[in-house]
């Protein structure tokens, strides 16, 4: 989270500012604004600077920084969790099939699914094998439950990844 600037710190010579309970008090000068929210025994917070004047609230500096990290930490955890499938560069077909009930459990759920082919040594030399054998994971996986690619398949220095999610 960047810096939010208050009360002193904001650099603007008029802000717009809008009260605690929501409502606009249209332009002020800033040292105006700061007076007001003092005399509010509350802080004079910048919302967004993207705007001319830029915008700004009276409130509680410490309940406004509490409600902003709630936002936050909302926003990162709706997308569900990610869950990591790995498949082996000798992975059998039936073992293919085993792991997309696997993932389709995971799609369920609401999560997400990572899906790593792991290389090592010799293997990485083999990577349209490798590419071929986690794209027939994925049509294994769309056979049980239509999926839509959140993130393309991905060659990494360790194999390839990619990241898919309920349709």
């Amino acid at each position: 989270m960047d810096k939010v600037l208050v009360n002193n710190y904001i650099r603007a010579k008029e802000v717009r500012v809008i009260d605690n309970e929501g409502k606009q008090l249209g332009v002020m000068n800033i040292f105006d604004a700061i007076d007001l929210a003092k005399s509010r025994g509350l802080d004079l917070i910048q919302v967004t600077e993207k705007v001319d004047p830029p915008v700004c609230r009276i409130a509680d500096y410490g309940k406004y920084l509490y409600s902003q990290q709630k936002k936050e930490k909302k926003i990162k955890t709706q997308g569900g969790e990610l869950k990591e499938i790995r498949l082996g560069f000798n992975i059998s077909p039936h073992d293919i099939e085993t792991k997309a009930k696997q993932a389709e459990k995971f799609l369920k759920a609401g999560d997400k699914v990572k899906v790593s082919m792991v290389l090592r040594g010799r293997e990485k030399a083999l990577g349209d094998y490798a590419k071929n054998k986690t794209l027939s994971f994925l049509e294994e996986v769309d056979k049980i439950i239509s999926i839509k690619v959140e993130r393309e398949l991905k060659r990494e220095p360790k194999g390839f990844t990619i990241i898919v999610s309920k349709q």
